[in-house]
């Protein structure tokens, strides 16, 4: 048997310093032996869910009959009954990967579970949600995921002071980031100045990529269609597909000088680590481009991917693993003042889609509720 044939360009990711994450989570994934085995054939390395993931699970599957059967949970409420659920798989997620958690030194083995969108600009109402969900799951390889608004950015401060690990969710701008790292930094000095211990609290900021090119891709198209005789038509055309990608380059950029500075190397010595940059949304949304691009183009060191099952599988079998995300650092800015200079607004584009990003997880959380309420009382 050949090399190739032997090698898993999933697992082969972990040798450009970058840890896959699985962006799904269902109660037969950890029943099934399934989560075991990707641990240990894929080199998978942790898991992330959102109200749409859990609604799909609960609606989707047979998977929750023991529970729903309980007689224990029947006065709950729709919520009270999905936090059960919920609850539980991450739990058992967790103690999968506790030992992987161990090894890694608190780098990797982590599940994350969300607030509820509904809080997403209330900043004390997600401090509140965050502390109980942490104490609630009780386990240390828990990520509590806080979406990146104005509101978000003083509980992200709060929860690391409190040493609860924080997964960043909904990151689309750059400026954006630079906020989220500052809230992580200033949170793990708020620790310090307190003279408690910072080694072992982790953070990511899920950076999300896909849907940049959809919604850039829609406007180069409309402009297109507009003036099909335009004499920058075939610039524009160029930048099909480029903008999400070159985001995320110029956004590793920012995380390297962030995390080489004096001010992170005070943290360093007191054993904090780095909010490694994990990029989301790797799925491909066109079928024109190819369907791991947002895998194969953000590979590198002190990078977290959180991929879906199918990309996950489409990468495992076709992917093909290399340093990408120092590549071409130089045509991402170009590709950026490029945007600017067709009067495409990544400020605007960012804006639009975090407020439709928080739409979507909004209508998936009452999707949820109303799927569980019906389990429950059918």
């Amino acid at each position: 048997m050949s090399s190739k044939t032997i090698m898993n360009p999933v697992k082969n990711l972990f040798d450009y310093g970058q840890s896959v994450w699985l962006d799904y989570i269902r109660r037969s994934l950890i029943t099934s032996g399934e989560l075991h085995r990707m641990m240990d054939i894929d080199g998978l390395r942790g898991v992330t869910s959102n109200p749409s993931i859990f609604e799909k699970a609960i609606a989707g599957s047979t998977d929750y009959q023991d529970i729903l059967r309980n007689p224990e949970f029947m006065t709950l409420d729709a919520k009270a009954f999905y936090e059960r659920i919920a609850v539980r798989d991450i739990q058992e997620a967790a103690d999968i990967l506790h030992p992987l958690y161990e090894t890694s030194r608190r780098r990797d083995g982590y599940v994350s579970l969300e607030v509820s969108p509904l809080l997403a600009h209330d900043t004390e109402g997600t401090v509140e949600e965050a502390r109980r969900l942490w104490t609630t799951v009780d386990r240390k390889n828990l990520m509590v995921k806080v979406p990146a608004t104005a509101e978000g950015l003083p509980a992200i401060r709060r929860l690391i002071g409190d040493g609860i690990n924080v997964n960043v969710t909904l990151l689309f701008a750059r400026a954006m980031y630079e906020r989220v790292a500052e809230a992580y930094l200033s949170g793990l000095e708020d620790r310090i100045a307190r003279g408690e211990d910072v080694a072992g609290i982790a953070s990511v900021a899920s950076f999300f990529v896909s849907r940049i090119d959809s919604a850039i891709d829609e406007l180069i198209t409309a402009k297109l269609n507009a003036s099909p005789g335009w004499n920058g038509a075939s610039m524009l055309r160029s930048l099909l597909g480029q903008a999400a990608i070159a985001n995320a380059k110029i956004t590793y950029q920012q995380y390297l000088r962030l995390f080489d500075s004096p001010r992170w190397a005070r943290l360093l010595t007191k054993g904090a680590q780095t909010q490694r940059l994990l990029w989301a949304s790797t799925s491909s949304k066109n079928p024109n481009y190819r369907d791991v691009i947002y895998v194969e183009e953000l590979i590198g060191q002190d990078t977290v991917n959180t991929i879906p099952p199918a990309t996950f599988n489409a990468f495992r079998d076709h992917g093909q693993p290399r340093a990408s995300v120092t590549e071409n650092v130089g045509a991402a800015f170009e590709t950026m003042d490029k945007l600017a200079t067709a009067g495409i607004s990544m400020t605007d584009v960012t804006d639009k889609l975090l407020q439709d990003g928080l739409t979507q997880f909004v209508d998936a959380f009452h999707r949820l509720l109303k799927a569980t309420g019906k389990k429950l009382h059918p």
